[in-house]
């Protein structure tokens, strides 16, 4: 009996760091590449003299593309294998980059656009299931998860500083090929992980799928507490993604070079990955409710507090910006399985992320129009006005997860 217990144990503790490893990886690569995308937008906009609505819509071609394919990933995962189907999108986005230089014109890039964000689809919702069934225990789950998206914003903040270093020496069109080869050797990385999870038997389609009977949680009588932690994670991303498109041309507007606005977007981006981490562990003690308020409160202040300072002072306030912009998702994700039966929550991923990464997609031609017709400076004061729109939608949440 000493015996099969000691040699059952490395079975079972396996592929805990193997799910971490894998989810992180492919969180910090994904991530990092979808961000990166606000540095290369104000050199598409003069290359092809687009609006700031035609800015935004590239924004949403990216992802919009990653929020339908959310649910259809599950499902092809659950037949399919997880780890390969993350092996394939993180491919097919990387040879999307690698084409974004040969682009003759906008539509052409939009295409591209499209396909990468097809490709890192099947991150979120693959990657959080895959360590979600690694960690039956709901602190750990909840650290491993914290973890996981601090891995992400670790990628915000290191592609977009690599890919701005890299701008300013040989242009986007090298950067774009460079970190396009970066995430073919990652996708070659995960491969050889994917050698240990057959090894392991874990995670494959047929022993780790998903009972037929298993629901979409469509309905809102139960669900309620989850819909709204939905809603708030919606809003929040659509702050932020159509307030991250706009910012490098605000900063250009205060005289920032193409250096000084990857510098920005790397501070936000580290500052999102502390706040990510620390709110994660806040929530803890505080409560999802207090959590979230503070950090939206806080989004709001930053964000309107970026219209008025000097560009100094805008970069002093970056880090801060970014933790009380990104820390909220670490809060929110971290909640889904708490809400959610097992069974279910492949599905309770695939749809919080259909809605958050939707919310995404729609807002940046949205604030871009407003941009266009009413000025930078009024879309950034409405943003952060709409930040405060998720506190009410706490309140929900408070039979389920407490204060």
């Amino acid at each position: 009996m000493n015996k099969n217990a000691a040699a059952e144990k490395p079975q079972k503790e396996q592929p805990k760091w193997q799910a971490l490893l894998t989810g992180n990886l492919a969180h910090f690569i994904h991530d990092g590449f979808t961000d990166m995308l606000y540095l290369f937008f104000p050199f598409w906009q003069a290359q092809w003299a687009l609006t700031f609505a035609e800015v935004g819509l590239l924004k949403t071609v990216v992802s919009g593309s990653m929020a339908m394919f959310q649910l259809p990933a599950g499902i092809v995962a659950q037949r399919f294998g997880q780890v390969k189907l993350l092996l394939i999108g993180t491919a097919l986005t990387s040879l999307a980059i690698m084409c974004w230089g040969l682009a003759a014109g906008p539509i052409l890039l939009g295409l591209l656009l499209l396909l990468g964000g097809l490709g890192s689809s099947v991150q979120h919702p693959v990657s959080s299931s895959i360590i979600s069934d690694a960690y039956s225990d709901i602190k750990a789950r909840r650290t491993a998860l914290s973890t996981y998206n601090v891995s992400g914003d670790i990628g915000k903040a290191v592609l977009p500083a690599s890919a701005a270093f890299i701008i300013a020496y040989c242009g986007w069109q090298t950067a774009s090929r460079l970190l396009a080869i970066f995430g073919l050797l990652a996708t070659a990385i995960l491969f050889i992980g994917y050698f240990g999870f057959q090894r392991s038997g874990c995670y494959s389609p047929r022993e780790r799928s998903q009972p037929k009977t298993s629901t979409l949680l469509l309905g809102w009588n139960g669900y309620q507490a989850f819909w709204s932690l939905a809603s708030i994670g919606a809003i929040d991303t659509a702050t932020r993604t159509g307030f991250l498109t706009i910012l490098p041309f605000l900063l250009q507007e205060k005289g920032a070079s193409v250096t000084q606005i990857g510098f920005a977007l790397t501070l936000i981006f580290a500052g999102g990955a502390t706040g990510k981490l620390v709110c994660g562990i806040l929530a803890t003690r505080l409560g999802v409710l207090r959590s979230v308020a503070v950090t939206e409160s806080l989004t709001a202040i930053c964000i309107g507090s970026m219209i008025s300072l000097p560009l100094g002072n805008a970069l002093l306030l970056a880090p801060f910006l970014g933790i009380a912009l990104n820390g909220t998702s670490s809060v929110l994700y971290g909640s889904v399985p708490e809400l959610v039966s097992e069974e279910q929550r492949k599905q309770g991923f695939s749809i919080f992320y259909t809605m958050t990464i939707g919310a995404g997609a729609v807002s940046p031609p949205i604030y871009g129009l407003l941009s266009d017709f009413a000025g930078i400076k009024i879309t950034v004061i409405f943003i952060a006005i709409v930040v405060l729109g998720t506190i009410p939608l706490t309140c929900p949440l408070r039979r389920k997860l407490g204060n």
